[in-house]
Formats: structure tokens, C-alpha cells, sequence
């Protein structure tokens, strides 16, 4: 496992993070404890929680397995969401981000939390005031690293901006959805946080599954978050993600490679993804993730994956820009033939 500075901070963290939504709801206690204890023999350092996952169970867990090595792992979390009924119980107000902050410290057993998203854009309170409350809470030593997760490249270029404009500590990383099927934060995200100098951390790297070798055209398991989770139905349930993925599986097993090891090497050989953040249930499902550190992914098999799902439009929606019919590639000519 290779350690890699996180943006711009010097916070060293493995090139693979075990994210823990799965802690303490389809992964019990025993079951959790076997995915933390084999990350850390794989080497990771880095493990990703939130406030909602499972009602707040799988930060209890979490903190309960990083008790007798705290001062050798990197912990985050996040709020946005609601946590209860009350109707200022979500957000990144200041009233809620406070609240959640120290809920999630002392369900964590901790004294801090290193890398804090704000968990989504929120449409009704001020940036500025939301910065703030990052600000605090880092004086307070509540948290390390301020970080957002769900934002747009333009959200996070002004919540960057604002806050070094007002001297408040910057925002350390971003966390985009990211893989094969959804490629939307190659347009804007990806080169944002690239010119930026922020860390990017990388969930669902294989589509909720999808990318797993379990789906295909006329192929369904049993069970999986696609099959019983009707947000991640809504999400990746076009029929023509079920064609890229048998497309997928298909070429995986052409070179001999397990889909999944595939597609976390193919996420995180990105020039701008600093890790992906890897999900599993049990230690077993865990396995091919984790051989994605041993993977040589050339450029030559990055294209050819690449190829299996449709490219995005550039930001512009010029995407002439990239073939022989645009004005700069007519002047070029011009240019060749004087």
C-alpha cells in the first residue's frame, strides 16, 4: 500500500480508504470488525463514515475499532442530512452543524474528526455562515479539515474562494461520485480539484455494485443495493448501465482480471483521484477491491475501458473541440499550410 499527501495538506493517506457505511447495519459487529481489521493488514489508514449511516450505528462501531489505534488512522465523517424529525435537525447551519459535529465526536469515542464534509449543497442557508461554522469548529479542534462531498465544481471553487478571501482555513478535499458508469466529475470536478490543489476522495467505484460482475443485460443476484435499495435502483437503473456492465465483465474476463479489481484500479488511475473509497459487506467482497493497489493499469487498457461507456460532454457542450472541426483546429491547418 502507498501512502499520498492529501491536496495540499501533508496528510498522508493510503491510495485505497475503506468507506464504513456498511458498518453496523448489513455488516454486524463482528462482520465490520473483520473489514477493519483486514484494511489495516492491507495497509489503509484512511476509513470514511457519516452521521446517517444506519441512524449513526456505524460511527459507534467505527469508534469502538479505532480505540486501541487512534493515533494511527485518518477518521471523517459528514452532516447535511437530517438526523431526526425536528425540522432543524438537517443542513449546514450553524445550528445543526455544531450539533451534529459533537454527536459524531462522542459516538466515535474521539476528540476530533480529521477530514469533516459539509455532506451536500445546501440550497437554504448562507454560504458564508456554513464557512463559518467550519472555521469554529476547527478553533475548537473539533475538526482538522474542512471538505464537501456532493458539491458542483462551481459550489466548491466559491466555497474555496470565500474562504481564503476571509483567511478561514480552506477546504482540504472534495468527495464526487465516480466510476465507469458515472463519469460526470471528469468535466469539472476532476480539473477543478487539479487546479485547486485539492484532495479527491472517490465514492462508489464500482456503481453500487453494477461494476461487480453480478449484473448484466438479462443478469440480476438475488440481492445487492441496486437490487434492494431503491435510491441506488434510481440511480443506476438504466437499462443501458446493465449493457456497459456486461460490456465490462465481459472485458475483465478477457484479461483475466476480477470486475471489481478493475474497476477501482480504473477509478483511481486518474491523475487527479487521490484515493477510492472502497465498500463491502463481508471480508470476502472486500478481497478484489483491495488487489486493485497491485494492478497495472496502462494507459492503453484505461482507454479501453473508458470506451465501454459513453464520454460526457465537455462543459461547454462544444465537443467539436475534441475532433478536426473547430475553429482550433482549423487554424491549425491554416498554420501548417503557410
Amino acid at each position: 500500500m502507498d501512502y499520498v499527501s492529501l491536496g495540499k495538506t501533508g496528510l498522508r493517506v493510503s491510495q485505497l480508504a475503506l468507506g464504513t457505511m456498511s458498518f453496523g447495519g448489513e455488516a454486524d459487529e463482528s462482520a465490520s470488525r473483520a473489514l477493519f481489521q483486514r484494511a489495516r493488514e492491507a495497509g489503509i489508514n484512511f476509513f470514511d463514515c457519516a452521521d446517517v449511516y444506519w441512524e449513526g450505528r456505524s460511527e459507534e462501531v467505527l469508534g469502538r475499532l479505532i480505540a486501541d489505534c487512534r493515533e494511527e488512522v485518518v477518521i471523517t465523517s459528514k452532516g447535511y442530512f437530517p438526523t431526526g424529525g425536528d425540522v432543524n435537525a438537517r443542513g449546514s447551519t450553524r445550528y445543526h452543524l455544531v450539533r451534529t459535529v459533537e454527536a459524531s465526536l462522542r459516538r466515535l469515542g474521539t476528540d476530533r474528526i480529521d477530514v469533516y464534509y459539509v455532506h451536500r449543497w445546501d440550497d437554504r442557508t448562507d454560504l458564508e455562515d456554513t464557512l463559518r461554522t467550519l472555521e469554529l469548529l476547527v478553533q475548537q479542534g473539533k475538526i482538522l479539515y474542512p471538505a464537501c462531498s456532493n458539491f458542483a465544481a462551481w459550489q466548491t471553487a466559491r466555497a474555496v474562494g470565500m474562504a481564503d478571501a476571509r483567511g478561514w482555513t480552506p477546504m482540504a478535499c472534495v468527495q464526487p461520485m465516480y466510476n465507469l458508469i458515472k463519469q460526470q466529475a471528469e468535466v469539472e470536478i476532476l480539473p477543478m480539484a487539479g487546479a485547486l490543489g485539492l484532495g479527491v476522495c472517490t465514492y462508489s467505484p464500482l456503481g453500487g455494485g453494477l461494476l461487480s460482475g453480478k449484473y448484466g443485460p438479462d443478469r440480476r443476484p438475488d440481492q445487492g443495493r441496486i437490487v434492494d435499495n431503491q435510491m441506488y435502483a434510481t440511480r443506476y437503473g438504466a437499462v443501458s448501465n446493465f449493457d456497459i456492465a456486461g460490456a465490462f465483465t465481459a472485458l475483465a474476463q478477457k484479461y483475466g482480471h476480477h470486475p471489481a479489481s478493475l474497476a477501482v484500479a480504473w477509478v483511481a488511475s486518474h491523475p487527479h483521484v487521490t484515493c477510492p473509497i472502497l465498500g463491502a459487506r463481508d471480508v470476502a467482497q472486500l478481497e478484489p477491491s483491495l488487489a486493485a493497489v497491485d494492478f497495472d493499469m496502462t494507459d492503453e487498457l484505461r482507454a479501453e475501458v473508458s470506451a465501454l461507456s459513453p464520454e460526457p460532454p465537455p462543459a461547454t457542450d462544444r465537443n467539436e473541440e475534441a475532433s478536426t472541426h473547430s475553429y482550433s483546429s482549423t487554424l491549425r491547418s491554416r498554420q501548417g499550410q503557410k
